[in-house]
């Protein structure tokens, strides 16, 4: 679990590091993978129909997936709480991570 002291990054660079260490549960990156991929999915549907509202379900199935994932398997606080900007760009970056094997997924 999370200390819960507040740590200041100066870059991403210097972030993502905690992030990870914020995510070593297998299930909660695979919750994090999934609910990134609906997003993608949802993002598309968007795009292709011409309604925002699969935005919201992009949103939605973002955050959901991921809190599950730290509440009941990681048993730590979400990164976003804290630093919503990095842990934005973390996602994505573990996802890319994950998917070129760099991570167990």
């Amino acid at each position: 679990m999370s200390s819960g002291v507040q740590q200041e990054f100066a870059s991403f660079r210097e972030f993502y590091p905690f992030y990870l260490g914020e995510h070593r549960n297998i299930i909660c990156r695979r919750l994090h993978f999934t609910g990134t991929s609906f997003a993608l999915g949802f993002i598309l549907l968007a795009v292709t129909s011409g309604n925002p509202w699969w935005f919201l379900g992009a949103l939605l199935s973002g955050y959901a997936f991921a809190w599950i994932g730290h509440f009941f398997f990681e048993k730590n606080r979400p990164a976003t709480f804290k630093h919503p900007f990095y842990s934005f760009a973390g996602d994505w970056v573990m996802y890319k991570d994950i998917l070129l094997g760099k991570i167990p997924f």
